[in-house]
C-alpha cells in the first residue's frame, strides 16, 4: 500500500540554525517549595535527530517539556528553542515561538465539544488561515494519520488510541520546526501504543523534523531505534543488524534532577552504570 499524501511535504523538513541544534539545555536548575527538580541539567538536540527522555516518576521529565516551551521559568540556567533563548523572551516573543513548535500532550488533550477536525484545525483557526486551506491542511494530516473517517466525528466517539492519533495529527497540522513528545502511549494497550510509535517514526524519518520524546515506556524507544518507516510499504521495517537508521535516534535518562545518560541505544546497552543496567533490564 502506498504511503498517503503527507501535509507539507514539499517544505524543508528541518529547520537548520546556525548552532545546528533545535534546543538547548545549558545548566538548567529549578525548585518548587526548595525540592530541587531539575540541577544543572545540560544537553542539546540536533536539528533532525528524536531524543527519548527517561527517568523515574517525579524526575521532571515533563517539567524540562514546560521549560522548554517558556511556560515556566528555570531559577538558574539558559534554555534556546530553534535559535531563540526563551529565558530571555516575553511572552509575545515566546507565543510567536510556540506557534512553531507541534505539542502531544499527556492523555491527547482534545476539546471535547469540538469536532475532530476543529480541534485539528484549532492552531490555523486561531492564526486566520483561509478556510479552504484549513480544510486542505486538515484532512492531510488527518490522513496520514489514518484516520480521514473521523473528520466530523466527535473525540467522545473515538477510542483511546483514535484520540491520540488526532492529537498527533493536531501537533503535525502547522508543519512544525519541533516536535515535544509528552508520554504518547502512556494509559495504551501494547497494540494500540505500537500504532502510535509507528506514527511518530513516520513523522521522525519522513519529515526529519526535530523532537523531543518523554516516554516511560523503554520499549518504545528501542523500537524506534531498530526500526525505520518505509515510505513505499507504508509500514515500520527493522533496520539490519550493525546499521544505524538515517534519522539519528538517542535516549536522554534523568535521575535525582540530573542527566545520567546521554547517547545512541547503542551506548546506552554497554553501559555499565548499574542504576542504568537495572532501569533497562
Amino acid at each position: 500500500m502506498s504511503t498517503p499524501a503527507l501535509p507539507g511535504e514539499q517544505q524543508v523538513a528541518a529547520t537548520a540554525h546556525s548552532s545546528g541544534y533545535a534546543i538547548e539545555f545549558d545548566n538548567v536548575s529549578i525548585a518548587f517549595d526548595e525540592k530541587v527538580v531539575l540541577d544543572g541539567i545540560s544537553f542539546k538536540l540536533p536539528c533532525a535527530e528524536t531524543k527519548a527522555l527517561f527517568g523515574v516518576a517525579g524526575s521532571g521529565k515533563s517539567v524540562l517539556l514546560k521549560l522548554a516551551m517558556g511556560l515556566i521559568r528555570p531559577d538558574s540556567g539558559r534554555i534556546i528553542m530553534l535559535g531563540e533563548e526563551v529565558t530571555r523572551m516575553t511572552e509575545r516573543e515566546l507565543f510567536e515561538l510556540r506557534g512553531r513548535v507541534g505539542i502531544v500532550f499527556q492523555e491527547s488533550a482534545l476539546f471535547d465539544s469540538l469536532k475532530v477536525w476543529e480541534n485539528v484545525a484549532f492552531r490555523l483557526m486561531e492564526n486566520k488561515i483561509a478556510p479552504d486551506e484549513i480544510e486542505r491542511r486538515v484532512r492531510e494530516s488527518l490522513k496520514f494519520v489514518e484516520l480521514e473517517q473521523t473528520y466530523d466525528m466527535f473525540p467522545s466517539e473515538l477510542s483511546g488510541g483514535m484520540r491520540r492519533r488526532v492529537a498527533i495529527a493536531r501537533a503535525i497540522v502547522s508543519h512544525p520546526e519541533v516536535l515535544l513528545y509528552d508520554s504518547p502511549t502512556g494509559g495504551l494497550d501494547p497494540v494500540t501504543s505500537n500504532t502510535i510509535v509507528e506514527l511518530i517514526m513516520k513523522q521522525r524519518d519522513v519529515y526529519k523534523t526535530s523532537a523531543l520524546m518523554v516516554t516511560h515506556r523503554l520499549q518504545d524507544a528501542f523500537t524506534m531505534a531498530s526500526h525505520e518507516f518505509d515510505k513505499k510499504k507504508n509500514e515500520m521495517v527493522a533496520i539490519p543488524k550493525g546499521q544505524r537508521g538515517e534519522v539519528p535516534m538517542s535516549f536522554l535518562i534523568l535521575k535525582d534532577g540530573k542527566v545520567i545518560f546521554d547517547g545512541d541505544a547503542q551506548q546506552l546497552a554497554a553501559s555499565r552504570d548499574e542504576y542504568i543496567r537495572e532501569y533497562i533490564s
